[in-house]
């Protein structure tokens, strides 16, 4: 396994990141056989792992702490904290309060008394980001912390974060995490421009679009996968089923597996750091190791971005950001009685 610097921190991770969310009760909830899987990947050379404490409540990163038992000084860890733990309104956010709780959280599970790589899992419009900042900052100074990132931020509450932390003494934001894959490239645009501009190392989550790059989800066929039943629109996304039907035969021409071939896609960005992989199974994790060797010439990339234009998205993965104006018509509707001109 080749490394590659996490952004300027110095700190060496493999470009395959180990994605912990699938160990669990959301996945795999036979922790014997998690952790069996975990330490496979580590065997193999990745010595980067992400969870988040909202991963099975908990429950991910549990297993990950029991794998990491005599090897934790050879892992890159790396959690996150922001959403919902409990029925408390207060177990959720990137408060201080929240982040300062949650961290003790996170560190008794994962048992550990530091965490490489803590990330605001989501943006919090509700709190100011100077108020996050300067928790993550404490953090970091305490040593329990050696440094800090976001997680599918936009391009302008990271270079925003950048500010803050430059006007105010703050730690920086070191990484991003945003989803990329042949199907999502609409972070080429801004994201990894801002993060490469800042000198922030950029881990992306989903670069097998959540399962369809697999080739599981065809036209005209039933997925057959663990997530089948989940209600993820972007499945039954008529624009993104027609890309996959074209990606299909530009892989099967080269002999490439349409799995391996997104994974190298993913990694041959020189923005990105790491992509990070989710195997629920051992043969699944088995069959992404085995395409790691892959490097995709021009001329794939060339038939690539003749499919997918460079910085487009194809139809929207669900779970990236939308800000709350898209969401929520109130925000952007005047009250009824103050819209017209005059």
């Amino acid at each position: 396994m080749r490394y590659r610097t996490l952004g300027r921190t110095g700190i060496q991770v493999s470009p395959y990141c180990l994605g912990a969310m699938m160990f669990g009760a959301i996945g795999n909830n036979d922790h014997d056989d998690s952790i069996r899987i975990i330490h496979r990947a580590l065997d193999a050379g990745i010595n980067f792992i992400d969870t988040a404490d909202v991963y099975s409540r908990g429950e991910s990163e549990e297993i990950v702490g029991k794998a990491l038992k005599n090897r934790r000084d050879d892992v890159v860890l790396a959690t996150k904290v922001h959403g919902a733990m409990g029925d408390d309104p207060n177990r959720r956010g990137t408060s201080r309060r929240w982040i300062m709780a949650e961290v003790e959280h996170s560190l008794r599970r994962l048992q550990t008394d530091h965490i490489d790589l803590y990330q605001v899992h989501r943006l919090d419009p509700a709190v100011d980001i100077e108020e996050t900042l300067s928790a993550l900052t404490d953090l970091v100074r305490s040593g329990k912390v050696r440094a800090i990132g976001s997680s599918t931020f936009p391009a302008s509450a990271i270079v925003e974060a950048q500010w803050a932390s430059e006007r105010r003494g703050y730690e920086r934001y070191r990484t991003e995490q945003p989803p990329y894959s042949i199907l999502d490239r609409g972070i080429e645009r801004e994201i990894l421009p801002v993060t490469q501009r800042y000198g922030m190392g950029a881990l992306v989550w989903s670069p097998l679009a959540q399962g369809m790059l697999t080739g599981k989800f065809r036209k005209g066929q039933e997925a057959t996968t663990h997530r089948a039943g989940l209600p993820f629109k972007h499945y039954r996304d008529e624009r993104r089923l027609d890309a996959v039907e074209q990606l299909v035969p530009l892989a099967d021409k080269h002999g490439l597996s349409l799995t391996h071939m997104a994974m190298a896609f993913a990694v041959a960005h020189p923005g990105v750091t790491s992509a990070i992989i989710g195997p629920r199974t051992m043969e699944q994790l088995d069959d992404l190791l085995a395409g790691a060797e892959l490097a995709l010439d021009d001329e794939i990339l060339d038939a690539i971005d003749a499919i997918v234009p460079p910085g487009t998205d194809v139809g929207r993965l669900d779970m990236a950001y939308t800000p709350p104006e898209l969401q929520q018509a109130a925000l952007r509707r005047r009250p009824a009685g103050d819209r017209a001109a005059v």
